[in-house]
């Protein structure tokens, strides 16, 4: 019988490749992504979201309002800034904490330089989002709302534990160019195909990306309208490509090409 006494089983497990990309620092990784923004106002304004900074992001907007027009605050700024902490969440190094508060940041930015606009910010399209019928678990659809919302894209979260009737009947009220549906329990992610069943009977055939611990790539594209997303980061690289005109034909035959070119496989 072997003996495993002396399993260092803290080794055995560890993920090398994580801890590899955690030892960057924050502010090394921002220095990077942020050295194409020539900006010395916009850098702040996006450091601000970056570092969390939503009691000073307000004031740097307003600085940063006196020679630049609020699209580009928003756009070359506040978003530029929430493009870093996608990417720190992607390397495990910020978690749901530090991504929350960053989008508190980018919100109270957007509301700032959204009040010099002389008309609302135009989004690119809307989403509609919703963790399975029975599924309390909606921690991974938080954080890829937060990541639609602060790259221009309007999202309805319509919270956790969905019944399939509510998600069509949203859907064909609001017309989104894209849903998503999330389930962490195996139990419930059967609530998709009959989501997408529905949505087909009403002659709504518009991507459906579902994610969640519970699904795989094989059973989302067992049904109709199903397109697989592993990661939260995904989701405005696949909204983007869905405000194109992607069906679901073209998200599954790209698939590979397209998250494994963004560096989100």
């Amino acid at each position: 019988m072997i003996d495993l006494s002396g399993v260092n089983y803290e080794e055995v497990f560890r993920r090398y490749d994580i801890e590899t990309e955690a030892k960057e620092k924050p502010e090394t990784l921002a220095a990077k992504i942020l050295a194409s923004v020539s900006d010395a106002k916009l850098k702040r304004v996006a450091e601000d979201v970056v570092f969390m900074n939503y009691k000073g992001v307000e004031a740097d907007v307003k600085v940063a309002l006196e020679k630049t027009k609020p699209e580009d605050v928003i756009e070359k700024g506040l978003v530029k800034g929430m493009d870093v902490v996608s990417e720190l969440y992607g390397r495990g190094i910020y978690y749901l904490p530090q991504v929350m508060v960053a989008a508190k940041a980018m919100e109270l930015g957007i509301k700032t330089a959204e009040s010099k606009m002389k008309g609302e910010r135009e989004m690119k399209g809307t989403v509609v989002m919703h963790v399975a019928e029975g599924d309390p678990h909606d921690i991974g659809k938080n954080i890829a709302a937060v990541l639609l919302k602060s790259n221009g894209f309007a999202v309805v979260d319509m919270g956790r534990d969905v019944p399939v009737d509510e998600v069509v009947n949203m859907v064909e009220e609001k017309r989104p160019m894209m849903v998503t549906g999330t389930a962490l329990m195996t139990t419930t992610m059967s609530a998709f195909p009959r989501i997408a069943e529905r949505l087909i009977e009403k002659g709504i055939e518009i991507p459906f990306v579902c994610a969640g611990g519970a699904v795989n790539r094989a059973y989302v594209e067992s049904y109709p309208l199903g397109v697989y997303a592993d990661k939260a980061i995904q989701g405005p690289l696949l909204a983007s490509k869905a405000v194109e005109g992607w069906n679901y034909q073209k998200f599954r035959l790209m698939w590979d090409e397209l998250v494994g070119a963004h560096g989100a496989k």
